[in-house]
């Protein structure tokens, strides 16, 4: 069960181990994009490749779902990056249903744990493979594997990361759980718990107030998808949005005004935070292509040394 390319290579593994995988499990067809074209989910485009019996139950506890999904007599249930399960799915296999996820537990439960880890600044994280149980995130560990975060990752390079050693940890737990010598540990109660809830437009908004590395983890954070952004506005004109997928950090006194822009129109793009300046270095302008800031201000320079960010 489960809905993006991480949840792929999990998928992929099983079926290179040999495991006999009887059916996949994924989210229903959305469209998406400007033209609103249907797309499949990454996990139904490998499952129709390897001609995997395929559901897409819009909901979870329809009798027509659980009808089908009983029928194929699964010993145990993988989840990587999908939805919350009901009771009446999780509990119905013999051997359990086991979750991979991208961090090591009890931190950061929630959808996002990648790119929360990266937000906070955190040093290291990692994959954790649990039991489901009835609050989410929370079941008996199984497995746990720390991975270093680098100052340079960001969300792509440490996704990658995380997804090639949880396919490890989850091969190694159900092989664990298969020849019956899983052990499993409740997680920690602790009180004050890092959370990854889900990212919305507004987590990515990026505010030129806060310190000059809280700026750049964020946008690490978010690179490249779905983007840390800001807007600029010139008079009597909507504003104008821009991404910004990669900046360097100056740390200097400065007496200018939090999210003042300097530039030399030519190579230099940098903005003004609370401990210095935020220099940008890849960014792309609402309905342009992504660029690194020299190539951008051949083409703006002139244009945005007239504009201010909005707050």
């Amino acid at each position: 069960m489960g809905t993006p390319e991480f949840a792929v290579a999990g998928l992929k593994a099983l079926i290179e181990a040999d495991y006999n995988v009887v059916a996949v499990v994924t989210m229903p067809d959305k469209p998406s994009g400007r033209g609103h074209r249907i797309h499949y989910s990454a996990v139904k485009e490998y499952a129709l490749e390897r001609q995997l019996p395929l559901l897409q139950p819009e909901r979870l506890k329809d009798e027509h779902f659980l009808e089908a999904l009983r029928a194929f007599h699964a010993d145990l249930q993988v989840v990587v990056a999908f939805r919350m399960l009901p009771e009446v799915v999780w509990a119905m296999p013999p051997l359990g249903t086991i979750n991979l996820h991208a961090s090591l537990l009890p931190h950061y439960r929630g959808a996002a744990p990648i790119n929360w880890a990266l937000i906070n600044g955190e040093t290291v994280t990692g994959v954790t493979t649990f039991f489901l149980q009835q609050i989410i995130d929370t079941g008996n560990l199984i497995l746990q594997q720390a991975v270093p975060i680098t100052p340079n990752d960001t969300f792509g390079s440490l996704h990658d990361k995380l997804m090639n050693v949880g396919v490890e940890i989850l091969l190694e737990t159900i092989d664990r759980i298969t020849t019956g010598v899983v052990q499993t540990l409740p997680q920690e109660e602790l009180t004050e718990l890092k959370t990854a809830p889900k990212i919305t437009k507004e987590t990515c908004r990026i505010f030129f107030n806060r310190p000059a590395e809280e700026v750049r983890n964020l946008v690490r954070g978010l690179s490249p998808y779905p983007a840390a952004w800001f807007e600029l506005t010139e008079d009597n004109k909507m504003p104008t949005g821009i991404k910004v997928f990669e900046v360097a950090t100056e740390i200097t006194p400065h007496n200018l005004p939090f999210g003042t822009l300097i530039t030399d129109g030519k190579r230099m793009l940098k903005v003004a935070v609370s401990d210095g300046f935020v220099h940008i270095i890849s960014l792309q302008l609402a309905g342009k292509k992504r660029m690194q800031a020299d190539e951008f201000l051949r083409g703006y320079g002139t244009w945005i040394k007239q504009l201010a960010v909005s707050d």
